[in-house]
């Protein structure tokens, strides 16, 4: 059955905080970059370059969301999106690359009743008592 969502999460998604560790050398040359104009900051540098290198392996990318059937981007689901899937008598398996959001107004009880399975490669957003009710579903 195919996903039932809204179009649009209610707010825009914040950026999801990353830490790395990187050597005193690298950290140097990128200060250099920085302090030369190349770049606005360390944090625009690493995101460029991140980019860049999703960007050279797009086409895997993009095999493997073909072939893991992954929804590529936002997916949200409310609680009436979640009541018509049970009222329907069906369970969603829901995969996402992305941001997968889980409204606030959803009960860990509903989300029981129809969520078979999650699986989420970047970001969940959901209630701590959802995300506890799912922890033997998250894959």
């Amino acid at each position: 059955m195919p996903a039932r969502s809204t179009l649009a999460p209610p707010s825009r998604p914040v950026d999801e905080k990353i830490t790395i560790n990187i050597g005193c050398v690298d950290l140097g040359q990128i200060d250099l970059l920085v302090q030369e104009g190349f770049y606005a900051n360390r944090t625009d540098l690493i995101r460029t370059a991140i980019r860049n290198q999703l960007a050279a392996h797009g086409d895997a990318v993009r095999d493997v969301v073909s072939r893991k059937t992954l929804v590529l981007g936002i997916q949200h689901y409310t609680a009436a999106d979640l009541q018509a899937v049970k009222e329907a008598g069906e369970k969603l398996q829901i995969r996402v690359l992305g941001l997968a959001s889980i409204a606030h107004d959803v009960t860990p009880k509903l989300a029981l009743a129809t969520i078979e399975s999650l699986t989420v490669l970047g970001a969940l957003h959901a209630s701590p008592a959802v995300k506890a009710a799912l922890r033997d579903r998250i894959g």
